[in-house]
């Protein structure tokens, strides 16, 4: 239900190895190597992962990742110590040595937090049976941030709310969201900005609540989002049919027929032919396939498959990667 409005759901849960400092004053790499092989021991009981020392790798390899959603910008910027698991089907991340020591988070496809979390709670009582967790009587779980104080959760989905922004629903959302303790993020998380109507609510604290309330709060809040984006996209294919109908498919055009393509300008277009499928205008073959295409034109994943030295250049790959698997994915309805 609503797999076209709640693009995925994420639990992430933060720990911290008790005795020794977060990682902005963490004493040395010792403390470190501690840390990830503790993690990686724990984590073999487990399906296979594939472990990642970010030192290892480029930086625009990191920036790949990050566009994929699958790190954050605190672990590259502690790439010198900080490290990755990631399981066969990247639904299971855990990072070493970002914020804080460790940051264990499950992603599934759609509207469902109980899912991830079922599957990371069992990662977790390993991790906390195997390793000396921080945890206060008082306080929970000891964090980096005082925000994650408590279960040391974050519950959060992925909206896809375009109509919520055409129809001016989103500064109500936000205030609904404040009153209700959660906060809104762009597609990239903190700090960064909406772009193509992907939005990121989550929980806003963790303290004074169990995982369960957390989870239920969250999905009471995304349900009743998720309700609105779906009555205004009634509204307005009953009130301007035609004005969505040729924005939707000019987006489609130009992405289609375009010699340069710009980062933004494709998010842009990209999110309006996937509105377009959504008011039945275009038909995408693939919706997992196309949801991709989000970060396969982002710079750094872009760059990872070809050689480019220059914005120009990087502009007119990316239009000519974008067309060909826009033309193979999605049609005019």
């Amino acid at each position: 239900m609503y797999d076209n409005i709640a693009i995925s759901s994420r639990i992430r849960l933060a720990r911290n190895v008790e005795g020794i400092k977060f990682y902005t004053k963490i004493d040395s790499d010792v403390n470190a190597k501690y840390i990830t092989d503790f993690v990686m021991h724990t984590l073999e009981k487990f399906d296979v992962f594939n472990f990642l020392s970010l030192k290892d790798l480029s930086l625009n390899e990191c920036n790949a990742l990050f566009e994929q959603h699958l790190i954050s910008k605190e672990l590259i910027e502690n790439k010198d110590i900080s490290s990755l698991a990631i399981s066969e089907d990247e639904k299971i991340i855990v990072m070493i040595n970002e914020e804080d020591h460790i940051r264990e988070q499950a992603i599934e496809k759609g509207f469902n937090l109980y899912k991830p979390y079922r599957r990371i709670l069992k990662i977790d009582e390993e991790i906390l049976s195997a390793m000396p967790i921080a945890f206060d009587e008082q306080l929970g779980f000891i964090t980096a941030s005082p925000s994650n104080l408590g279960t040391g959760m974050r519950a959060s989905v992925m909206l896809f709310l375009p109509a919520c922004v055409f129809t001016n629903r989103m500064d109500g959302i936000f205030a609904r969201a404040k009153e209700n303790g959660l906060t809104i993020r762009g597609i990239y998380g903190e700090g960064s900005k909406a772009t193509g109507y992907f939005y990121q609510i989550s929980n806003q604290n963790s303290f004074g609540m169990d995982e369960s309330e957390i989870i239920d709060s969250v999905s009471e809040f995304i349900y009743s989002i998720c309700t609105i984006e779906s009555q205004m996209r009634e509204v307005i294919l009953e009130e301007n049919s035609d004005f969505y109908k040729d924005m939707t498919l000019r987006a489609y055009g130009i992405l289609t027929n375009c010699h340069s393509l710009e980062e933004n300008e494709m998010m842009e277009l990209l999110a309006k032919v996937k509105l377009g499928s959504v008011l039945g205008f275009i038909n995408i073959d693939s919706d997992d396939k196309f949801q991709k295409l989000f970060y396969e034109g982002a710079e750094a994943n872009l760059k990872e498959m070809y050689e480019f030295s220059d914005k120009k250049m990087e502009n007119i790959i990316r239009a000519e990667y974008i067309s060909n698997k826009v033309k193979t994915l999605a049609r005019r309805g």
